[in-house]
């Protein structure tokens, strides 16, 4: 629990007056915005994900990336747009993700992009396969200044973690990890705080005990247990764990499935964060993952303005009056996760 408590404590040293003045105005407006039913928006993003690629180097079975099922265009983020962004919006952010869809480390530039945003003081994460880490990447990684790395391992035998990270190697994991810890002792740094992420699914259910004890091993900071999110749920689905605690769905009385929990009209997401895609469009949440909900683009406008834009205000609206009529909402289980 220790390390949580330092990361905690990393977080809050990276808020200031503004930062928090920010967080307490979108707070204020989600709540009006949910008593009156119409959208009232004060203050900006307090998180922003930021997608520095769409590219990856596996092929996981319910990921677009993996299933190179995009029907955007796949491509690396320009430097000089990110930059534009991040000096923007440097004033209120809270918390900045380098994640979206794809591998970051295939972005050439990443690292740079990280400490762009960490010599302003913006608390950074990312998540990763961990399939690049050379000495060199884990020692640049820990200098860069990024706060948290979330890396995926779903498996602790090559032939349970193959079965879903399709193409990976459990030992580049592995071994990357090793590096990162050790770079971390070398330069006696307490970041990047280390994730393990397994993501529970029917053939690594039984190996949860052994992920727990190989991150004590080796020495990461925590691990999450993430329940998995299913395209074509409803008829039952192969990777679907048999313990109905780490599954997002349950079975009804005539055999189909269903989310565990209802979707309520209203969204935190729509007034907390917001995604931009590598090519600098902006979407209203992670689980537009092709991106078809296109709120305006970093590159013909100011991302303030794109927030307070009425094509935002009308999406945040439909939230609040038919949140199960939206297409990307239908799958949603924000609240539902398991994380434990």
């Amino acid at each position: 629990m220790k390390f949580a408590y330092q990361d905690a404590a990393n977080f809050l040293s990276k808020l200031t007056l503004a930062k928090v003045i920010n967080s307490l105005l979108i707070n204020l407006s989600f709540y009006l915005s949910r008593l009156l039913g119409k959208p009232v928006i004060w203050g900006a993003p307090v998180s922003l994900s930021v997608e520095p690629t769409t590219s990856c180097n596996l092929r996981c079975p319910e990921c677009p990336s993996g299933l190179r099922s995009f029907t955007r265009p796949t491509g690396m983020l320009d430097t000089g747009l990110y930059q534009r962004l991040i000096d923007e919006q440097a004033k209120t952010l809270s918390y900045l993700l380098l994640y979206f869809q794809g591998e970051p480390y295939l972005h050439r530039e990443f690292l740079a992009l990280v400490k762009y945003a960490a010599d302003k003081g913006i608390y950074t994460a990312t998540s990763t396969n961990a399939h690049f880490f050379t000495e060199e990447t884990a020692k640049a990684t820990v200098l860069s200044g990024l706060d948290r790395l979330i890396i995926s391992i779903d498996g602790t035998t090559q032939e349970t973690y193959a079965q879903y990270r399709i193409g990976g190697s459990l030992e580049k994991v592995v071994d990357g990890t090793k590096k990162l810890v050790a770079w971390k002792k070398k330069l006696k740094s307490a970041t990047p705080f280390l994730v393990f992420q397994f993501l529970v699914v029917k053939p690594n259910e039984h190996q949860i005990k052994e992920v727990q004890a190989l991150a004590k091993a080796i020495g990461v900071d925590e691990v999450k247990l993430k329940s998995a999110q299913l395209y074509d749920y409803e008829n039952g689905h192969a990777l679907m764990p048999a313990n109905s605690r780490y599954a997002r769905y349950k079975q009804l009385t005539n055999g189909k499935y269903t989310l565990k929990h209802k979707l309520a009209n209203h969204c935190w997401k729509m007034w907390h964060s917001t995604v931009v895609t590598w090519d600098g469009r902006v979407v209203p949440c992670c689980f537009d993952k092709d991106a078809q909900h296109r709120l305006g683009n970093t590159n013909k406008a100011a991302l303030k303005d794109i927030w307070n834009s009425n094509d935002y205000q009308k999406f945040r609206q439909n939230i609040l009056r038919h949140r199960k009529q939206i297409d990307i909402c239908k799958n949603c289980t924000e609240g539902a996760r398991v994380w434990l």
